[in-house]
């Protein structure tokens, strides 16, 4: 490797550096100019909503189908190539309840006027929502597509031919220390507000003559006092010519920043003694006082709050409903009115989207509150639940624990089993008798059962009361996998019975857990995830076992050749002695035992079987047994059955394996480390395992 050296580090670093887009960022330009673009382009001139919503739209959508319900997954939420640490899995219903809003609200229709409420418990991905939606709108707004544009004034003389001076590059004061004759619109205000309010009716049907309706220009809301003594002063100064007052106006293109308090704010509640309504609205600058002679004076005036800082765009209230009652009656207007009250002046127009997020006993608080009828009836809550589909649930472990983050390796089933138990611990127990919680875990996540339909998990969904809102939030157990990590790291890795203890005893100094029955509970839940832990492992080294893939294709032939023969009453060649011999009935019923096809049932399913391989023909495809996943499996735990007598694996119990025995285990080891993603160290404590519960005898569904 050859050592750079400063100069061309520096070098390389300003290579990176994208000079066109920059300039493209910071585009300036006439109100004249910026007339040009609206008519070329009146996406520039949207509101909050409906720039969020065609942000997220942007992004593109899925349909799927969940038990015969039409569900529509919207990418921007999950999509990996933007924000890969807040990516959004399983929620799919609650965020199609939130791009709904945003939807009606970009049209329109009423939801503009709320303030949206996420609701659920700890956990559940309410900031994540919205911590995404900022990080959303400030990449957009550095997209051709998002682009929005804002002005400053200027205040000094104009040249003979009307042009403004350079910017410069402090706004608040100049050079010499004076007050600058620049002045930025404070809350980064739509130039179209300029246009008057006696010419904006006549403006807008000129301007959207021949436009479709999304295309029309829209002009909605007054200037902030500041721009609105600037506008008067400078209109003064031309005795009314608003076409020469306009020329001190520079229309500037307008990026959203969360760190530069440009376009969103965030709102926490702190303790009541340090905070009060001017952190929303604005205070005094008292320095400024001296100079212009009145606190009345909007020029004297910090328009600097969360509010206006957030004109434009979006503002967050965390944990809203902690906040002190005097708080919350600043929403009041700024949902239904969209108006803001700054102390000293009149109340001021906004154009932002108020979203918050707020746990269960908070809102029960605010449910039992009758002096807050009014928020209530502002407010429009969507449930954000925790997940109840499994894959999901994984989803959120392995983005936090994978081979990239982790260097200790994490053996197979590892998250999958601690996601299976957060899972249980928020489904409701089933009232059908015959289904157990986990067999409810499995349906939900599109397996099927026998016996179950789709409008049987339909009709469990419509039952279940507060499915999801109670239960094991991620975050512990992403802390007890972390624990794991770290207790375990000398051993070089982790297995599921490591998490699992951990989750265990980790319930004891759980702060949410404060029911004994409840914590009994989750140790029972932990039972299950552990039994169902077992059978998948033993079912992989089954399969390990009879892996060997030229003997099952034998197999396969050989029970196809009998089916076919069965099915259509016909005789079976024998390929040793050349004679035709009956379907040979044991073969094919130990086959189909494995899977639990019952007597009454096995010439429905050797149809089946032929009509599949039939319908394949005809498509000129050829059969193999991986495409049919059930004749898969029976064919793996026969050719188990038929092999694992020969590999005597509950030799390894007693620790005294002959050679050949030895050679064959490694064979089976090398399996599972190739197929099934163990290590030498996991796949030799899972054969350990299977085979101390062979040497049980404890073979059931093997």
């Amino acid at each position: 490797m050859i050592k750079q050296d400063g100069a061309s580090l520096l070098n390389f670093v300003g290579q990176l550096q994208d000079q066109k887009q920059f300039q493209e960022l910071n585009w300036s330009g006439t109100f004249q100019n910026y007339l040009d673009i609206v008519a070329s382009n009146p996406r520039v001139t949207r509101n909050a909503f409906q720039r969020i919503y065609d942000m997220i739209m942007d992004y593109g959508t899925d349909e799927f189908i969940d038990a015969k319900k039409r569900l529509v997954r919207y990418k921007f939420f999950s999509d990996l190539d933007f924000d890969p640490e807040d990516a959004i899995f399983g929620s799919e219903i609650s965020l199609m309840r939130l791009v709904n809003f945003f939807k009606a609200a970009a049209k329109g229709y009423g939801t503009e006027k709320r303030v949206l409420l996420l609701h659920g418990p700890v956990g559940s991905a309410k900031s994540t929502i919205v911590r995404r939606l900022k990080k959303g709108i400030e990449r957009y707004s550095r997209l051709d597509s998002g682009a929005l544009y804002t002005f400053d004034w200027y205040l000094g003389e104009l040249s003979k031919d009307g042009t403004l001076p350079p910017f410069p590059t402090n706004l608040k004061e100049s050079r010499d220390g004076t007050e600058s004759d620049w002045a930025p619109s404070p809350m980064n205000e739509e130039p179209l507000l300029l246009i008057p309010m006696e010419a904006r009716e006549k403006f807008m049907a000129e301007m959207n003559e021949g436009r479709p309706p999304e295309e029309q220009v829209r002009i909605k809301g007054d200037l902030c006092p500041p721009s609105r003594f600037y506008y008067r002063e400078l209109l003064q100064r031309y005795n009314g010519d608003w076409t020469k007052m306009i020329r001190h106006v520079r229309v500037r293109r307008l990026i959203f920043s969360e760190q530069d308090r440009v376009g969103i704010g965030t709102f926490q509640p702190k303790d009541e003694k340090n905070q009060d309504s001017t952190e929303l609205t604005g205070d005094i600058n008292y320095r400024k006082i001296a100079l212009y002679g009145s606190d009345s004076d909007p020029r004297a005036f910090n328009f600097d709050g969360e509010f206006n800082i957030a004109n434009r765009g979006l503002i967050e209230f965390i944990e809203m409903l902690k906040l002190d009652v005097a708080f919350l009656y600043d929403l009041l207007g700024a949902s239904q009115e969209h108006r803001i009250k700054s102390k000293k002046f009149a109340q001021t127009d906004i154009d932002e989207v108020i979203i918050g997020h707020t746990n269960e006993p908070e809102y029960r608080r605010l449910e039992g509150n009758e002096f807050m009828e009014a928020l209530k009836d502002r407010t429009v809550r969507i449930d954000v639940p925790y997940i109840t589909k499994l894959k999901d649930e994984i989803k959120i472990y392995e983005r936090d624990f994978n081979r990239k983050k982790v260097p200790v390796h994490i053996a197979p089933h590892t998250l999958e089993m601690a996601a299976m138990w957060a899972v249980l611990t928020r489904l409701e127990e089933p009232k059908k008798a015959n289904l157990t919680l986990l067999q409810k875990l499995k349906l939900y996540d599109g397996k099927t059962l026998p016996g179950f339909t789709e409008d049987n998990i339909k009709e469990l969904r419509k039952e279940a009361r507060r499915e999801g809102m109670e239960g094991i939030s991620p975050r512990y157990v992403q802390d007890k996998i972390s624990n794991s990590l770290v207790n375990y790291q000398e051993d070089g890795y982790i297995n599921p019975f490591m998490v699992m203890n951990e989750l265990e005893s980790g319930m004891k100094n759980h702060p949410l857990i404060t029911d004994e029955d409840q914590r009994k509970s989750y140790r029972e839940l932990l039972a299950v995830v552990k039994n169902e832990y077992t059978e998948i492992v033993k079912n992989e080294v089954q399969r390990a076992i009879s892996a060997d893939e030229e003997a099952i294709k034998r197999l396969c032939s050989n029970y196809i050749d009998n089916v076919k023969a069965y099915t259509q009453r016909e005789k079976v060649v024998n390929k040793f002695t050349g004679q035709a011999e009956e379907p040979d009935e044991r073969l094919m019923r130990s086959i189909e035992k494995k899977i639990d096809i019952p007597e009454s049932r096995k010439d429905d399913f050797r149809r089946e079987i032929m009509n599949y391989i039939g319908a394949l023909a005809i498509e000129g495809k050829t059969f193999d047994y991986k495409t049919n996943a059930r004749l898969q499996k029976a064919l793996e735990l026969k050719l188990f059955e038929d092999q694992k007598d020969s590999i005597k694996l509950t030799s390894l119990v007693s620790q005294v394996v002959d050679q050949d025995t030895q050679e064959k285990i490694d064979v089976v080891k090398a399996r599972l480390i190739k197929n099934f993603g163990y290590n030498e160290q996991s796949a030799t404590d899972v054969l350990n395992y299977v085979a101390s519960i062979f040497a049980r005898g404890d073979t059931n569904g093997a």
